[in-house]
């Protein structure tokens, strides 16, 4: 019995490497007939309504617009994290209850340690 579902896994894993290898290697074979990697003038110019495009395509931003928004993305997912948490808590006693408080703590300390960073590095500021 063990013998078998060992051998029914391998061959499982093997023929999904097979097929991916294949998969992989058709994706290469389709890119060089049609020319998907060759780069070309057309290609990798900037494409405005059919009109000629004025200026530079590229626009260059200050690093502190993507640092605000990484940070909020980062304070904006622990909410993600807490509403389970949250939900548990109501439905838990004795020493998981414990626990749990003590899993929150350290979550929001290192949550505020992050904050505390960035406050000092002056990445929450606009001007």
């Amino acid at each position: 019995m063990i013998k078998s579902t060992l051998f029914q896994v391998l061959l499982f894993c093997g023929v999904g490497l097979i097929f991916g290898g294949v998969l992989a290697g058709l994706s290469l074979i389709v890119q060089k007939v049609f020319g998907i990697g060759h780069k070309r003038f057309v290609k990798n110019s900037v494409y405005e309504c059919g009109m000629k495009p004025i200026g530079k395509s590229q626009v260059q931003f200050d690093i502190k617009y993507y640092i605000f928004a990484l940070l909020f993305i980062i304070f904006d997912v622990e909410f993600v994290f807490l509403m389970p948490w949250a939900l548990s808590v109501a439905k838990a006693k004795g020493p998981v209850l414990q626990f749990l408080i003590i899993e929150a703590f350290i979550f929001i300390s290192i949550l505020a340690l992050g904050l505390v960073y960035a406050w000092r590095k002056k990445a929450l500021e606009w001007e």
